[in-house]
């Protein structure tokens, strides 16, 4: 997909945690815990954003400790969990930041994302988004979520912002 100059302008990206940050499957304990897959790859995307001065806030209905514990250790800090409508949570965070959607991307999965995905100025969604999804998403990466989608989303920005070969450079 061509990449539109409003991309280059993104500062903020919202995350949908379980079918973006995780391929949506869980395992579920006897005892009620559940444990869950995270990319590596996405991992390092997510570094390389926070890196550049640009902020993370993920929004999720779930809250469950292994992704607090995840995105703990990737330094994010802004994690909504139970969130409720979508819609009205990213009003609240970007009201309560100051931020102006213009500069804002979201990625999502699934039906419930479509509210917050709405708000975004740049949508984006996982290649195994359910298809309403995808048709409001201005780009779709080519992995699946939980599979280094959420890694792409952020090479395909910061490319736009003409940023990545700087990330490329500090890593090589």
């Amino acid at each position: 997909m061509t990449q539109p100059a409003d991309a280059s302008r993104i500062r903020w990206l919202l995350l949908d945690a379980d079918g973006t940050l995780t391929d949506g499957g869980m395992f579920v304990h006897g005892h009620g815990s559940e444990l869950k897959r995270f990319s590596v790859r996405d991992g390092f995307g997510l570094r390389a954003w926070l890196s550049t001065g640009r902020e993370v806030a993920v929004i999720t209905g779930r809250g469950d400790l292994s992704l607090r514990h995840r995105l703990a250790d990737l330094g994010i800090q802004r994690v909504v969990s139970a969130s409720g409508p979508k819609g009205e949570v990213v009003d609240r965070l970007l009201a309560d930041q100051g931020v102006d959607r213009s500069s804002v991307a979201a990625m999502g999965d699934d039906i419930p994302d479509l509210p917050m995905l709405r708000r975004a100025a740049y949508p984006m969604a996982v290649a195994d988004a359910a298809p309403e999804v995808k048709a409001l998403a201005r780009w779709v990466s080519a992995s699946a979520g939980g599979h280094g989608a959420v890694r792409e989303a952020v090479e395909h920005l910061l490319r736009a912002a003409g940023e990545w070969q700087g990330v490329v450079e500090r890593h090589a």
